[in-house]
């Protein structure tokens, strides 16, 4: 028994690590002094390899950083959204000064121009020049903060790709400035909101005004999502929040599920291995990262492949499979799946041999590789 709970300690130790944040301190020149950061960096992050991720910058993040950084721990654990690096700016003492905006033009003045240009100028290539983060950017906000993150977009060139903006505290004009702004965006824009049903009032009534003004948007470029929630406040209504605009900003890098397989892969115009190297390149090309592909798609453009006879995209699929995990029983599996289409029942049967000595993946083990030797061997009698 003591062995046991000494078991429940190491593993609770273990996975508690991965949530702890780096606290780092930035020296800034336009707010005159230091901020402190929380910063979550992916699990098994090496600084030295070239692969890039997507950088949400969280404000509040005294208590907005966490149930941000947990979301993004969690679900990219299971490879529902990619890793990304996660950054909260620590506010308590400072937000008034940090989020004010003059009070005749509504725009960011004094302090709250000072940190509005500290972002862009400091914060990012701060983040930049010491961790490895790609250029597709997401902001996220509450209250004040929430509509502090909509002056971003007046930019020319926005700095941020999504906007999540939770029960935001819209300063006068801000509805009608942001519709105008979100109704010409000419770069592929993220943008969320959400309220509730016990929000507070007047807040809740500004917010129902602005997503009839934006939902009445036609703009290509902008994909925006709104979320009502019921029996939710002005604070528990993050928590609800924060999954729902993940989902939204990621839908296109999510693995294959069944609804995708049987509406796009099955009807796609072309082979199902031409429809993973689409979907993968549209990735690559709106985050500003390689996807390395997954057994979840794998699995997918393989039962594609045989459902449609397709041998070629079998044969292609195969072939991506040894380049990216040689190492691993999938490779072996899936070129003895294609000897054994072709009617090859001597090299499937080698290839499901030599996976023996392989290392096993999400699906494929031993047991499997040893019933496909089996399988083939009955047929060669």
């Amino acid at each position: 028994m003591k062995n046991f709970y000494l078991l429940l300690m190491t593993l609770f130790i273990g996975l508690n690590s991965y949530a702890q944040a780096i606290y780092k301190t930035i020296d800034s020149y336009k707010l005159e002094g230091e901020r402190e950061l929380k910063i979550q960096l992916p699990r098994n992050y090496n600084p030295d390899e070239k692969r890039s991720y997507p950088l949400i910058i969280v404000l509040d993040g005294d208590y907005l950083f966490e149930p941000v950084a947990g979301n993004i721990d969690y679900q990219s654990y299971w490879e529902d959204i990619p890793d990304c690096i996660v950054v909260g700016i620590n506010q308590a003492t400072t937000r008034t000064d940090d989020f004010y905006y003059d009070d005749e033009t509504n725009f960011p003045s004094h302090n709250g121009a000072a940190f509005y240009e500290f972002m862009a100028a400091e914060l990012l290539p701060f983040l930049e020049s010491n961790y490895n983060t790609s250029n597709f950017r997401i902001i996220v906000g509450h209250d004040l903060s929430a509509n502090f993150i909509n002056y971003y977009l007046f930019k020319d060139e926005p700095i941020f790709r999504a906007y999540v903006a939770l029960s935001p505290d819209f300063a006068p004009e801000m509805v009608g400035r942001l519709t105008q702004r979100l109704a010409i965006l000419q770069q592929e824009t993220f943008y969320y909101m959400a309220t509730a049903d016990a929000d507070i009032k007047s807040m809740r009534a500004s917010i129902i005004e602005n997503n009839n003004a934006i939902s009445a948007i036609e703009n290509k470029n902008l994909i925006y999502e709104f979320d009502d929630f019921e029996d939710a406040n002005h604070y528990s209504l993050v928590g609800r929040g924060i999954p729902k605009a993940l989902n939204q900003i990621f839908t296109p890098f999510k693995p294959i599920n069944a609804k995708e397989y049987k509406e796009k892969v099955l009807t796609f115009n072309g082979s199902p291995f031409e429809y993973l190297v689409k979907k993968y390149e549209a990735i690559e090309h709106f985050y500003g990262f390689e996807k390395t592909i997954i057994e979840n798609d794998i699995r997918a453009i393989a039962a594609a492949s045989n459902k449609r006879d397709d041998l070629e995209s079998l044969k292609e699929l195969s072939k991506l499979i040894n380049k990216t995990y040689s190492k691993s029983m999938l490779s072996a599996y899936y070129s003895g799946m294609c000897n054994e289409k072709e009617g090859n029942l001597k090299r499937a049967l080698q290839h499901y041999k030599s996976g023996l000595l392989l290392e096993p993946s999400q699906t494929i083990d031993k047991d499997i590789m040893l019933d496909k030797m089996y399988e083939i061997q009955d047929k060669m009698k």
